[in-house]
């Protein structure tokens, strides 16, 4: 006897019939909310394959997006060795035609740092040491500029200097690897003439490939800024302040980083979101490798009220915003704030702390020489 098939329970939907989402708060009609991603264990069994799929995808085309910028720009900078590789045999050009063509061109391109004088003289020897541009295209272009710098400074041999490039893209190496197999004699020991380079990527978590990411002159050489540094500095100081504070051991309960806030129309995502039991209250963190601009006075403002309208409990006290910059002019700050009514401190990482937060709240948080002491930067003994 067939058995009678029980009514499933139709998952919970949205507005637009999709499953409901997780919320770490209250949501806004208007579509305002904090989400938070659902737990591993309700997600369907083929997800973690899955996402590690899309993950190799997006590491393997950022590493060949960025390793063609690196060949176009390893390419043009053979190209102005050439030229003056040229006009050096054939006109004469000496050292102050080499130091009039940097000046010219840093005024030209002000933001490209690989025009110096010291990174002119390596093209010529760059061209010099490779004159075939067909065997620059399959071999030298695939490497990172300073790889090559490394090369021509190190390694007179083509043979040996074309076998190391090999190695350098199918093993990974970094700058100071490549230099370390080099003064222990790798060729020597294990060199083979190449016979088949193989146009295949370096591993998406090799060191060669984490380098490259961080090469400023490609950065320049695109005419972008590298937002890489500041995400970096950023990032530090986010995990030195959550450290920090925890340890201090006065009340700061850590609730998350990159806290997602969600609009209709837009995302952000708060460094630090802190939950202070002492005072009753949450505390929003903003870190920021750049100094201060007024706009960042009305992000927290958004920030603040979005907490205290989708997280906030009714008993709690009014969300505290602590913005830290890398500096800061205190006069804007003073006018950013002057109307804001919400409690807003602005600390320069580097300088003083400009409070603004109500008196009463000032004994529970970090001191000015607490907070200094710590986003100071530590000066290296030389």
């Amino acid at each position: 006897m067939a058995r009678s098939k029980k009514s499933a329970k139709p998952p919970a939907v949205g507005s637009r019939g999709a499953p409901e989402r997780v919320s770490r708060g209250r949501v806004h009609p208007g579509g305002a909310s904090f989400p938070a991603a659902p737990p591993r264990a309700e997600l369907p069994r083929g997800y973690a394959k899955t996402l590690g799929e899309i993950k190799r995808r997006i590491q393997e085309e950022r590493l060949r997006v960025v390793l063609a910028a690196n060949s176009a720009m390893v390419l043009l900078y053979w190209d102005i060795g050439c030229v003056i590789l040229d006009r050096q045999e054939r006109e004469g050009w000496g050292a102050k035609v080499i130091d009039r063509l940097a000046a010219d061109l840093r005024e030209a391109f002000p933001d490209m740092r690989g025009f110096s004088p010291r990174n002119l003289k390596y093209m010529r020897a760059f061209a010099a040491a490779w004159p075939d541009g067909a065997i620059v295209q399959q071999l030298a272009a695939r490497i990172p500029w300073f790889h090559n710098c490394v090369l021509l400074d190190r390694v007179s041999d083509p043979t040996e200097r074309s076998w190391y490039v090999q190695q350098v893209v199918a093993q990974g190496w970094s700058r100071n690897i490549l230099a370390l197999q080099i003064d222990g004699r790798a060729y020597a020991r294990h060199g083979r003439a190449i016979t088949n380079f193989k146009a295949t990527l370096p591993a998406a978590d090799s060191d060669l490939a984490a380098q490259v990411f961080k090469d400023p002159y490609l950065f320049d050489f695109l005419g972008t800024a590298d937002p890489r540094r500041e995400r970096e500095v950023e990032q530090a100081l986010v995990d030195h302040i959550q450290r920090f504070l925890l340890e201090l051991g006065s009340g700061f309960a850590f609730v998350g980083r990159q806290v997602h806030l969600e609009f209709a129309s837009r995302d952000y995502y708060l460094d630090l979101l802190f939950y202070h039991l002492k005072l009753r209250c949450y505390v929003v963190i903003e870190l920021k490798a750049v100094p201060f601009d007024p706009g960042f006075t009305g992000q927290m403002n958004v920030y603040l009220s979005a907490v205290d309208d989708l997280l906030r409990h009714e008993d709690d006290r009014p969300t505290i915003g602590l913005l830290l910059c890398r500096a800061k002019d205190r006069l804007i700050v003073e006018y950013a704030l002057r109307d804001v009514h919400k409690p807003i401190g602005v600390a320069g990482w580097q300088t003083t702390l400009v409070e603004k937060l109500p008196r009463e709240l000032r004994g529970s948080l970090p001191t000015v020489e607490e907070i200094e002491a710590e986003l100071t930067p530590k000066r290296r003994k030389r």
